[in-house]
């Protein structure tokens, strides 16, 4: 560090901003080296890696989590149990005159799904009538919703079901966010035509 003489006083010489990062960088890159020196000096393996490289930890291997018990071996076949909830929620859905019902299959190409059902109510109303519709006529089977949302409102109303996620949407709400667009290549199921069973 220098100084500077004035009238006899000395005082620290005042050091810009890099000028102190670049001392505090020196100080860092000392004890980065003291810290991955191992035993006799020799470095350590993360010392060696470059800063875009990845850190690998050592240590076993972690397994995939095991598949479902409804699940076929094959992760892109639905179980025949999430497609009968689906085809349930569509004859719930068609039951309180939703419109266009879609059951879109896209097993294998999420993991949180085996199906979208997907469909359009006239107004917020309609809308929460055809989300409790079908969450009461799925109580009543046995299956419950894991969770709902957008109910207060009504615009979109999405119910998780686990296998299946059902989308209420409003006529506006359906074309914004497109979601038959974005699924395109899905494999649509047929919509039951039949009447409602009773439970």
């Amino acid at each position: 560090m220098t100084t500077k003489k004035n009238g006899g006083i000395r005082r620290p010489a005042i050091k810009s901003s890099h000028e102190r990062g670049l001392e505090g960088a020196g100080r860092g890159a000392k004890s980065a080296r003291s810290r991955t020196k191992g035993e006799g000096g020799v470095p350590r393996a993360h010392a060696l890696r470059s800063p875009t490289q990845e850190i690998r930890p050592i240590g076993p291997r972690k397994t995939a989590p095991a598949a479902p018990a409804d699940r076929s071996v094959d992760s892109g076949v639905a179980s025949d149990r999430s497609r009968e909830t689906a085809a349930a929620i569509a004859s719930a859905a068609l039951d309180k005159k939703a419109a266009g019902v879609e059951i879109l299959d896209v097993a294998g190409k999420v993991d949180y799904a085996d199906f979208l059902v997907i469909m359009t109510g006239r107004s917020d109303r309609h809308a929460q009538a055809i989300a409790m519709g079908i969450e009461e006529y799925l109580k009543k089977k046995g299956v419950r919703a894991l969770s709902v949302e957008g109910m207060p409102h009504g615009h979109w109303v999405l119910l998780d079901f686990g296998d299946v996620v059902v989308h209420v949407f409003q006529d506006e709400a359906r074309h914004m966010y497109d979601l038959d667009g974005l699924w395109l290549d899905a494999h649509r199921l047929p919509v039951p035509e039949a009447p409602l069973p009773s439970v």
